[in-house]
């Protein structure tokens, strides 16, 4: 899962929203940040982002899409379907969503630009190509996956080729897209069964 699906998965609670944005650029024991510069809420995105990469990377459908990508991708595989799963969402994003992804995705950087105050200012030059460039609308044309993933590309130490990998999505979209249909839905009432759960702990 990408950026759009980690938001997406947060529901409609904005700190959790918030806290699984940072969810790959806070590291360490979630333990240590109670009561540290981050609420109980914003830490529960935290762990909910840290959820969703376990379910995601130990699921079988998963697996399905990304041993047809091994052959040529090698270990950057699950980067990739990360990627092509973000796609397919923001191409179905109102088969899931009451609201646009023109305007899911403004809502989305209205919130980073008014809690900008709780994003390490190393994510800032990210954050600031992410609006400009408006990355979660870029996910639904190939042309988008493809600046995406020669982004990640550019910041691997060795020759991935992973800025190519549209051309499997083009070839295989069929079999990419039966499978996250499949998956997501699972992937959807697993995160909101992981919120109840850790809310009422917290509570």
């Amino acid at each position: 899962m990408n950026f759009l699906a980690h938001i997406y998965l947060s529901g409609h609670d904005d700190d959790i929203k918030i806290g699984n944005f940072l969810g790959d650029f806070v590291k360490g024991r979630l333990n240590n940040l109670i009561n540290a510069q981050y609420s109980s809420s914003v830490i529960n995105g935290m762990a909910l982002h840290r959820e969703i990469d376990s379910f995601t990377d130990t699921h079988p459908i998963v697996k399905q899409s990304i041993d047809r990508l091994q052959p040529k991708y090698h270990k950057v595989s699950g980067i990739i379907v990360d990627m092509f799963y973000d796609h397919i969402l923001a191409k179905n994003f109102l088969r899931y969503s009451s609201i646009s992804l023109p305007k899911y995705s403004q809502l989305f950087y209205d919130l980073l630009e008014n809690r900008k105050g709780e994003i390490p200012k190393e994510m800032d030059r990210m954050v600031k190509s992410m609006i400009s460039h408006n990355w979660l609308m870029g996910y639904t044309t190939y042309e988008g996956i493809e600046w995406a993933l020669k982004g990640i590309s550019q910041r691997l130490s060795f020759d991935s080729g992973i800025e190519k990998a549209t051309e499997e999505l083009r070839r295989d979209y069929a079999l990419y897209e039966a499978e996250f249909q499949l998956f997501f839905p699972e992937m959807i009432l697993h995160c909101q069964n992981f919120c109840s759960t850790r809310s009422n702990s917290v509570h």
